[in-house]
């Protein structure tokens, strides 16, 4: 088959429209058209069906969109493979990170920095995301790594990626700094029972779900946030408390603080790198990762400290 009118095929499904695809690839709408109609003879399935904003993939045209996709990168990597084969500017190849919100916050940066101090010149890109995309990315080839967490729904097992596992990451509770409970001892799920609480995404709220059924009690959740800042915003004027990620502690605005919970919901820090053709950068990166996530935990450097981090190469499982 003809990689060009794949290419063509991804590119209506993310646009949406074959005029739109046509103008981006500089062709005529009917060549695009034909293109398609021929892949479909090809595959003898339709792949795309019109609606009233333009077309959209069927049923069978995202089945093989998913695989089209990490076709095509797969064979880009091949390009630029040879092309850099016994060639020191393998190492200019950009390098491209994916990473969890909290983890993009400071983690990676501080890592990347350390990266960078050993590479001198490295063009390279942060990518934030939630995990199970970002996984996703990394099996098609739009990212040489992500740093992720297995909080529900938890991390796909994949054979054409590697998983290393960082550590332990301890939620905390997140408090407006005039909250009575700020800057006091670690406290029992119990004592928030009447507290409104504030989530920005689904992973997150099962956590608190999860820990607060633990305790007997329930969590209402009655604010919701577009993403981490919103919902800090949200805590500093007062209007909730959240539970977020022990890594951002010492990175959080100054009007809001913190107060660690007894017994802690957690979550296990992972990278995730393809096991073919990986980024030349990858083996220090990672190197980098482990000493910038052990140096935000909680429990760093006086920070109290939750739970240890399990021997075992994959981490405890999710609770």
């Amino acid at each position: 088959m003809d990689l060009m009118v794949w290419r063509t095929f991804v590119t209506v499904c993310r646009l949406g429209s074959l005029s739109a695809a046509a103008a981006e690839l500089h062709h005529t709408q009917s060549a695009v058209s034909r293109q398609i109609a021929g892949l479909e003879r090809q595959l003898g399935v339709p792949l795309m069906e019109r609606h009233a904003r333009g077309v959209r993939p069927t049923a069978a045209g995202k089945v093989f969109r998913h695989h089209a996709l990490a076709t095509l990168n797969e064979a880009d990597r091949a390009v630029r493979a040879a092309r850099e084969a016994g060639d020191e500017a393998a190492f200019n190849r950009p390098l491209t990170v994916g990473a969890t919100p909290s983890l993009a916050a400071g983690v990676v940066p501080e890592a990347i920095r350390a990266l960078l101090k050993e590479t001198g010149s490295l063009r390279w890109s942060l990518l934030p995301g939630l995990s199970t995309p970002l996984h996703d990315r990394v099996v098609s080839g739009e990212l040489d790594i992500a740093v992720v967490t297995d909080a529900p729904p938890g991390l796909p097992h994949d054979p054409r990626t590697e998983r290393r596992f960082l550590g332990v990451d301890d939620m905390v509770v997140a408090l407006p700094v005039d909250h009575p409970r700020a800057g006091g001892d670690p406290v029992r799920m119990r004592a928030l029972a009447d507290e409104t609480w504030a989530e920005d995404n689904d992973g997150s709220a099962a956590l608190l779900h999860q820990h607060a059924a633990r305790a007997g009690v329930s969590a209402r959740i009655e604010l919701t946030a577009a993403d981490l800042p919103g919902k800090l915003a949200l805590v500093a004027t007062g209007h909730a408390i959240a539970l977020i990620p022990g890594v951002l502690t010492r990175g959080l605005r100054t009007d809001v603080t913190t107060v660690s919970l007894v017994d802690p919901p957690t979550r296990g820090v992972y990278t995730v790198v393809p096991r073919r053709d990986p980024h030349p950068c990858t083996a220090a990166l990672l190197d980098h990762l482990a000493t910038a996530f052990a140096s935000v935990r909680p429990g760093h450097d006086g920070v109290t400290s939750g739970p240890g981090v399990a021997a075992d190469r994959y981490g405890p499982k999710a609770r």
